[in-house]
C-alpha cells in the first residue's frame, strides 16, 4: 500500500470516530440480543464437536476452544472481538486452510471460558492465548479481529521468538481512536449492570477499559518480531481505518510489515472478506517480505 493511497482515507478520521461510538455502543447491544451482523455460514452447532477445554495456570480457571485442521502443521489462533465467541470462526473450523491447525478461542470472560465476570485486561486475555501457543517448536501464526487485535499483539510482543506470523484484521490498537458513548457508561452503573446478560456486561466492561489498556501497550509493539499482515476496511465505521497509520508507525521491530486496505468493506471482514482472510494467514506464514 502506498503512502498515497494510506492519506487518501485519513480525513475521513474524524467522521469514522463519531459514527464509530455510536456504533460501537448499538453492535454490543445488537449482539447481546441476537441481531448483530451476520457472522460464519456454518452453523454454530456443527462445530461443538471440536470443542476442548484447557485449565489455565494460576488458578485462572478454563479456556474453552474448538480445534480443527492437521495437529502436526502450523498452529494459528484466531482471537474473537467483542462481544464474541469462537464459533464466529465455524468456517475456517469446518473448512481449514491445508495443512494447518487452526485453535479459536472463547476469550476469557466470553462464551465457554471462564471467569463469569470480565477479564477486560490485555494481560489476562494474552496470557490464555499464551497457554496455546505449541510447546513443540511448530510455528505460530495470531490472528486478532477488533479487539482481538490488541490481544494478539500483546501475545506477539511477549513471545517474540514463538509467534512467526500476525494478522491485525480490523484490528484495535491506536488509543486515541478509542471513545466511549454515554450509553456504554450507564451501562456499567451497578443498577443497570445487574440487569443485563453476562455477554453484554462484559463486553462494555471490555470496551470500557480499552483505551487505558491500549496506552499500556503502546511501548512493546516495537518488541513484536513476526511477520505483520494489517487488513482493514476502507468504510469500518467501528474500529477506523486510521488505525492502520499507528501500526505502521509503532511496528518498527517486524520482519515483514504488510498493509491490505479493502476497498468499501467495513468492519466485519471475517464473514465478508473471507479470501483476504485466508490469503492473509497464509502469507504470515511465509517469514520475511
Amino acid at each position: 500500500m502506498s503512502k498515497h493511497a494510506l492519506n487518501h482515507w485519513l480525513p475521513h478520521r474524524a467522521g469514522l470516530r463519531r459514527r464509530g461510538r455510536l456504533l460501537s455502543a448499538l453492535s454490543v447491544v445488537l449482539a447481546a440480543t441476537g441481531c448483530a451482523p451476520p457472522g460464519a455460514r456454518t452453523p454454530a452447532q456443527d462445530v461443538e464437536p471440536l470443542r476442548r477445554q484447557l485449565v489455565l495456570p494460576d488458578g485462572a480457571g478454563q479456556l474453552s476452544y474448538l480445534q480443527a485442521g492437521d495437529l502436526r502443521g502450523p498452529r494459528v489462533i484466531l482471537i474473537h472481538g467483542t462481544p464474541g465467541t469462537a464459533t464466529a470462526w465455524a468456517d475456517y473450523l469446518q473448512r481449514p486452510p491445508q495443512g494447518m491447525e487452526i485453535i479459536a478461542i472463547d476469550r476469557p470472560g466470553n462464551g465457554q471460558s471462564d471467569p463469569a465476570g470480565a477479564a477486560p485486561s490485555l494481560q489476562a486475555q494474552g496470557t490464555a492465548v499464551r497457554a496455546l501457543l505449541p510447546q513443540d517448536g511448530r510455528r505460530a501464526v495470531l490472528l486478532g479481529h477488533s479487539l482481538g487485535g490488541a490481544v494478539a499483539a500483546w501475545v506477539a510482543a511477549r513471545e517474540p521468538e514463538r509467534v512467526q506470523g500476525l494478522v491485525l484484521l480490523a484490528a484495535s490498537l491506536d488509543p486515541q481512536l478509542e471513545t466511549v458513548h454515554p450509553l456504554q457508561t450507564v451501562g456499567d452503573w451497578p443498577p443497570v449492570r445487574a440487569l443485563l446478560s453476562r455477554t453484554l456486561r462484559n463486553a462494555n466492561a471490555e470496551l470500557l477499559a480499552l483505551r487505558a489498556e491500549l496506552d499500556m501497550l503502546a511501548p512493546r509493539l516495537p518488541a513484536i518480531r513476526a511477520r505483520v499482515e494489517i487488513v482493514h476496511g476502507t468504510q469500518d465505521d467501528l474500529v477506523p481505518v486510521a488505525n492502520v497509520a499507528y501500526m505502521r508507525k509503532r511496528l518498527t521491530g517486524a520482519t515483514c510489515l504488510a498493509t491490505d486496505l479493502l476497498d468499501g468493506q467495513n468492519h466485519f471482514l471475517p464473514w465478508n472478506s473471507e479470501h483476504a482472510v485466508r490469503a492473509a494467514i497464509a502469507r504470515a506464514l511465509e517469514g520475511a517480505c
